[in-house]
């Protein structure tokens, strides 16, 4: 289990594990690293550096599942997300890609490449999009709001020509992806609140190997 604080306009947390300090300080647009913990529930409590409780909740941990627990916004405070990491490593040279969005300033987003293809529909606020094969090699993706449909949920994430590189899609985005992609690696890319302003998104890559 790690955690990642996505909770836009507040200071740096501490979190607590049961009675123990998993982490202090955790600023915003960071992740911890991950810790072990026996299965079944534990109580997670998020406070602030002076000591203030934000909130206290009780989460199941299954047995072998790695996952991530992002401190996230929402209209009446502070929530917590479990979201299940547990995927198969990468093989046959490729990496895996998943996209979510933790920005609760943000609509349903489209995340499409400059050449047209959408890797990733409608992804709304709390939703994390399953992992996708991808080969390496550099990529550029964007967000945006269009009624295009999803490329088929299996099919791998490729390379466009470097011609590509730098051309915009011919639709109205609100941020972009620059990634350099390596085999063996499985990239979780979250998006965060960046400003007060409606979508306004900034990216958070996690790696993990």
């Amino acid at each position: 289990m790690r955690f990642l604080n996505a909770a836009y306009g507040y200071s740096a947390f501490r979190v607590h594990v049961g009675s123990g300090r998993f982490v202090s300080p955790l600023n915003y647009a960071s992740a911890s690293s991950y810790g072990r913990f026996r299965p079944g529930y534990h109580t997670v409590t998020v406070s602030g550096r002076d000591g203030y409780i934000y909130i206290q909740k009780s989460m199941l941990l299954q047995a072998g599942a790695a996952s991530t627990i992002a401190i996230i916004n929402t209209a009446s405070g502070l929530d917590l997300l479990q979201i299940t990491d547990s995927t198969s490593r990468p093989t046959g040279g490729f990496a895996n890609l998943r996209i979510g969005n933790l920005a609760y300033n943000s609509g349903p987003m489209d995340v499409l490449m400059s050449d047209g293809r959408v890797v990733y529909s409608d992804l709304r606020f709390k939703e994390v999009g399953a992992f996708k094969r991808i080969r390496p090699g550099v990529y550029q993706f964007f967000y945006a709001d269009t009624n295009l449909m999803a490329m088929p949920a299996g099919l791998d994430i490729e390379t466009m020509d470097s011609a590509w590189l730098g051309v915009y899609p011919p639709h109205e985005t609100f941020g972009s992806l620059y990634l350099d992609v390596v085999s063996g690696v499985n990239y979780s890319v979250y998006l965060l609140q960046s400003g007060p302003n409606h979508n306004n998104v900034q990216n958070l890559i996690l790696m993990d190997r």
